[in-house]
């Protein structure tokens, strides 16, 4: 694959001229490289937290590097950490918290990278359930008799008027939905801490990831546990077990989901020595227990199917975590990052888009039930980010790499294991798991037009053939914590069941049904019976072929060839599978020409419009349109988005693998449908969404055979946005530079003096310009 205007190998389309930024390599201060810098890092084991984000865990922790990346942030933390007196080693460990919970993950830094988690923190609802209510279940929006009088503040859970024993400490457990904010709120807890704005009664906080505790195969104690995640704090008193100095100490678990505690004490033993060797889970089940320790105080937090793994009598409070759960809070988040997109005062544009934003949250709308969930606040955001601010010296984003940077953030290196978590023999991707299932149930409805389902559909695609005991334990926790992320009850009044009573399920946002059904394809998860056979017995007969030639080709000299010549037939599948899967191949990029020309969708309005509207809602009074009718113009495109390296690096990570030789067989494919199609006179609107479509592919090769058989770029009556200014400037860039258009008609596009500065590299690319 071409790439361009970057060191780290992910192709991108980008303006070279008219204030478009130039990579220039920086060289260090002479200062900076004579003194000498001791600074002495914690020890790595303890960075095994997978969740990223300011909705979730720092990723930095889960990969320590990737923090001291940034040279100049590098070495003013290093003469910080270094150059500091203090020696006390609690003030050390809040230094170093502070440090580790305040970076930013590198997809935050598409808002422009100066947000800090100050001031962009909304408090979620919580309330407090007890003990004897169970786990419950996700509060849904727009209940009016969801009882409040329970709410509590995060710093309020550990008030010591509620605990009945005062020479015990608190265990609290604090759980929710995926996406509700759990980490969120524990990255803030932790911050506020050190801070000393919060809990003020502890005096030692030491945070720990369970994903991280469950890898440990070595037995080890308390004291050895917490000093090898945290270096500093080897030879505190606090944890001696001596007199009652731990009533002074909190222990974080965070996602007790990744363990699998066991209070049978025939397998974790009782012990009350902090320095005795015990298995990861008995330390913590000792804790729990009250019998190691019992004057610390234990915060877990853990996903709705683990609630019942810890016994009612070793809680003493259960808090969950409900999200937005009022358009008021949703506002508050989306006015934090939006009217502060830049380092001067919010300008009118950004003020209005959020007014139009609220009003659509009022309005009970999809949109406002799928933001009940912080995630989906933070997926909003990112998308009018994108739609609204984006220009030259911003990085470079797709609409696909931002939903493929959200479904990281939520479910980066999580896997589907009902069982050990240290066991591989049950472990799936979870996120191949989504795609297997949700993201066949969204392929049928981009299919055959439907943004509906039933409980029968859902039964049908999502677990419909499971067999073992194993897969349905994994269908069970699937459907508890994950279904409800993606899939939700519609709010619409008009289609909330349907003719027969039944109630009728959507996708939370509707774009997010067109990037799974892509996903789904471009996977090749959707193979008909032919390929999947041909590609089992190219698999078994391929690895049969080889033991036996190597057989044959002894036996050979001693017995005539020509009895031996049908084994010769075996070479034959693997070439027949190889032939099958290029027609695969072939019909993948024929799918997304034909669902990017369709007839019928050629006077609908350019799909970056309709990406807004599906935000902002639809202005006056609105044309009722059935779910049959329904375009699903964002589906081929985000087909092309997941071929690019980036995404593909990304996918890579949530165990969904894309092959380079895939890519580059679809791309061959799909060359020509595009060629071909731009020799057409498309509509204006059809001819932004071709322009959008290679933007996203960020391949400047294909970009550039595509645009060289277009003579006139017609896109009049189209609603010019910064938007679609930087992708013609963009994609014109890429043409060689003889390269010259016949004519590019801009009228009636409501052009402003800020937009023709950004399409200047587009008008020296044209002749004549209307």
């Amino acid at each position: 694959m071409w790439r361009f205007g970057r060191k780290t190998g992910t192709g991108v389309i980008r303006r070279r001229s008219c204030g478009a930024q130039i990579d220039v390599s920086q060289k260090p201060h002479p200062a900076v490289t004579q003194k000498k810098v001791h600074f002495s890092l914690p020890p790595g084991d303890f960075y095994g937290v997978r969740k990223t984000g300011p909705i979730l865990f720092p990723e930095w922790i889960s990969n320590y590097g990737s923090a001291w990346s940034s040279s100049s942030t590098c070495f003013s933390m290093r003469l910080f950490c270094s150059g500091t007196s203090n020696t006390d080693p609690i003030e050390i460990h809040k230094h170093r918290l502070m440090l580790w919970f305040s970076h930013l993950p590198q997809e935050e830094k598409q808002f422009g990278g100066y947000f800090s988690p100050e001031t962009m923190h909304v408090d979620p609802l919580i309330l407090e359930k007890n003990p004897e209510e169970g786990r419950g279940l996700s509060i849904s929006p727009f209940r009016e008799n969801i009882s409040k009088s329970h709410s509590l503040a995060i710093e309020q859970i550990f008030d010591s008027s509620q605990n009945g024993n005062q020479g015990r400490g608190l265990n609290v457990l604090l759980y929710g939905a995926v996406g509700t904010g759990k980490s969120t709120v524990v990255r803030k807890l932790v911050l506020d801490w050190c801070a000393g704005s919060t809990l003020s009664q502890f005096k030692l906080m030491v945070p720990f990831s369970c994903e991280d505790l469950c890898h440990l195969s070595k037995p080890t104690s308390l004291r050895d546990l917490v000093g090898r995640k945290y270096m500093h704090l080897r030879k505190t008193p606090f944890l001696s077990g001596d007199s009652n100095q731990a009533r002074e100490v909190l222990f974080i678990f965070n996602g007790m989901e990744k363990m699998q505690l066991d209070f049978r004490i025939g397998s974790s033993e009782l012990c009350s020595d902090p320095n005795e060797a015990l298995s990861s889970g008995a330390v913590v089940v000792n804790l729990l227990r009250k019998y190691l320790l019992p004057e610390a105080s234990i915060l877990v937090t853990t996903r709705l199917s683990a609630v019942d793994r810890i016994p009612k009598k070793y809680v003493n409070r259960y808090a969950q975590i409900c999200g937005f759960d009022d358009p008021d809070r949703q506002r508050a988040y989306f006015t934090s990052r939006l009217l502060l997109q830049s380092g001067e005062k919010p300008g009118k544009d950004a003020e209005s888009l959020i007014e139009m934003l609220y009003l659509n949250l009022q309005r009970e709308s999809q949109l406002a039930a799928a933001c009940f969930l912080p995630s989906y606040c933070w997926l909003t955001c990112a998308t009018l980010h994108f739609l609204h601010f984006t220009d030259a010296r911003a990085p470079i984003r797709t609409l696909t790499g931002i939903y493929t940077s959200f479904l990281r953030l939520n479910f980066g290196g999580e896997v589907l294991a009902s069982g050990d978590m240290s066991s591989q023999e049950y472990r799936t991707s979870l996120m191949l798991y989504v795609v297997r299932t949700v993201g066949k149930l969204a392929f049928d409805g981009v299919t055959n037009k439907r943004t509906y389902f039933t409980e029968n559909d859902l039964e049908q695609w999502i677990g419909g053939k499971t067999k073992t005991d194993e897969e349905l334990r994994q269908l069970a926790v699937f459907r508890t914590d994950v279904l409800d992320f993606f899939l939700v009850p519609c709010v619409e009044h008009s289609r909330k069941v349907t003719e027969s009573g039944e109630k009728r399920y959507v996708f939370a946002i509707p774009a997010m049904q067109e990037y799974l059904a892509a996903l789904y394809v471009v996977l090749g998860e959707n193979k008909n019976a032919l390929e999947k056979v041909t590609k089992q017995v190219s698999e078994v007969v391929g690895q049969a072929s080889e033991d036996i030639t190597s057989i044959m080709s002894i036996l050979s000299k001693l017995i005539p060839l020509r009895i031996f010549a049908i084994f010769n037939l075996l070479k034959l599948f693997p070439k027949l599978f190889e032939r099958v899967s290029n027609l695969s191949k072939g019909r993948i990029a024929s799918t997304m020409a034909a669902e990017m020309f369709r007839s019928e969708d050629s006077f609908n309005e350019d799909v970056l419009d309709q990406v807004e509207q599906n935000l902002l809602g639809v202005q006056g009074p609105q044309l009722e349109q059935e779910a049959d009718t329904r375009s699903f113009e964002l589906y081929p495109i985000f087909m092309g988005g997941l071929l690019h390296y980036g995404n593909r690096r990304l996918l890579d990570q949530l165990g969904c693998d894309i092959k380079s030789t895939t890519v580059a067989q679809i791309t061959r494919s799909l060359k020509k449908q595009l060629v071909k199609e731009s020799h057409k006179q498309l509509p204006p609107a059809e001819l932004m969404d071709l322009l959008v479509l290679l933007y996203e592919f960020q391949n400047p090769r294909l970009t550039a055979e595509v645009l060289q058989s277009v003579k006139v770029i017609n896109l009049s009556t189209v609603r010019m946005t910064p938007l679609k200014c930087f992708v013609l400037s963009s994609l014109l860039d890429c043409t060689p530079s003889s390269f010259l258009l016949d004519e590019l008609n801009l009228s009636s596009c409501h052009v402003t003096p800020e937009l023709l500065h950004m399409l200047w590299p587009a008008f020296r690319k044209t002749r004549c310009l209307k």
